[in-house]
């Protein structure tokens, strides 16, 4: 008898087979006795029964990453905030729907976190956006900022920039108070030869110095996390969202190398300095406080804000609270994907001390966060008092005088 190697496919079968012979015996274990190859059959069953059970046991043992989730046996002090102290201003924000229907749910569910004003980032361009920014005067025309979008398509195309910069001032009349650019300028944008378009490339350039000229910030997404350009193996922070979100990996040719990415982005910023831009996302800096902070001192035309990225800074207190101390006039409050129930993890690193704490996706930080435990007048400044600064038209009577 061959006792397969790949037990664990087989084992109901197998245990089956084992417990009619150990029966068999029990009743009558002179029928064993007659022959011999009848005994080594039975010797058989016994060892198939045996491994069955040891592979079980070790089938039994095995569990995955996602669903080890231990309750910690610390005992330390916890808040849970699922209201933000001050009145806040959120200026990462996606609604693709507002352009019809009621803001009456989106509004309430605004109220019981204390968002007074939401930036809804994807507003496209032409009469898209304006039946967003209708919308929104008809119904609550001092809670939402609607920030236009730019149509990449063609890039290189006789008059295409021309014709950017003029749908952009368009859309500002109608109601538009800043510009988002989404990732895919430097990911999948290519001009009419087929060629990538990389973020700092000069036929973009008037666009970025009609954003100064009509006092509006531009908002840039560019590139994602370092680590999905890495090898993904043991090794890499971001094994499990790279593995159970695939379409993420990326390399030095897809669509290039990351660092390629950041250093065209940061060209743009120094070729533009009268322009005010907002990187999103800590500039994917979050991990690497002293890298942003030379950013930040050789471009003050730059402002950040930690859409996504607060499980980096919930990792590290005490060298976040530093910088957030420092550059307390250049961070803005922002989230990115709207559900509600996740800003409770915002405001408890934001605002409290407490200890060992988890992030709402565990394949984003597999870590423990701690909180900042800022000081109020620093809340004040994140929460609201540097977007008031930086994006035009925000009703200021939504928020306390001082």
């Amino acid at each position: 008898m061959v006792i397969s190697g790949r037990l664990c496919n087989h084992q109901p079968l197998l245990k089956f087979t084992a417990k009619i012979f150990i029966y068999c015996f029990i009743k009558n274990h002179k029928f064993f006795q007659v022959k011999s190859m009848q005994k080594l059959f039975f010797k058989q069953a016994i060892a198939v029964l045996f491994i069955t059970s040891v592979a079980q046991a070790q089938s039994n043992d095995k569990m995955d990453f996602e669903k080890y989730d231990p309750t910690s046996t610390l005992v330390v002090p916890q808040h849970i905030v699922t209201k933000a102290k001050y009145p806040f201003i959120d200026v990462h924000n996606h609604q693709w729907g507002m352009g019809s229907g009621s803001l009456d749910g989106l509004v309430k569910d605004m109220n019981d976190l204390n968002m007074k004003v939401m930036v809804n980032l994807s507003g496209g361009n032409g009469s898209e956006l304006k039946q967003m920014t209708d919308n929104v005067k008809q119904q609550y025309p001092n809670r939402f900022i609607i920030f236009a979008n730019i149509d990449f398509d063609n890039v290189g195309a006789p008059g295409w920039t021309e014709k950017a910069v003029k749908q952009l001032e368009t859309d500002v009349h109608n109601g538009a108070n800043g510009l988002k650019i989404f990732k895919n300028l430097g990911f999948s944008v290519k001009d009419n030869t087929g060629k990538r378009v990389t973020v700092d490339d000069p036929r973009l350039d008037a666009i970025w110095e009609t954003c100064a000229e009509l006092k509006i910030p531009v908002l840039i997404h560019t590139a994602d996390p370092a680590p999905f350009w890495q090898p993904m193996d043991e090794h890499n922070e971001r094994w499990l969202e790279l593995k159970t979100h695939p379409e993420r990996k990326r390399s030095d040719t897809n669509p290039a190398p990351w660092q390629t990415l950041i250093n065209e982005q940061h060209n743009m910023f120094k070729k533009h300095p009268n322009t005010t831009f907002i990187a999103a996302h800590f500039g994917w800096y979050a991990n690497n406080l002293s890298k942003l902070d030379s950013l930040l001192t050789a471009l003050p035309n730059v402002v950040v804000e930690f859409g996504a990225v607060i499980a980096e800074l919930g990792r590290q207190p005490k060298a976040a609270k530093a910088f957030f101390i420092k550059y307390q006039d250049r961070i803005m409050f922002g989230k990115d994907s709207w559900v509600p129930s996740e800003y409770a993890t915002y405001f408890r690193v934001l605002e409290t001390e407490d200890e060992y704490f988890p992030y709402h996706k565990k394949y984003h930080a597999f870590w423990r966060m701690y909180g900042m435990g800022l000081p109020d007048d620093i809340l004040r400044k994140v929460y609201y008092k540097n977007a008031l600064r930086i994006i035009p038209n925000i009703d200021k009577s939504l928020f306390p005088a001082n």
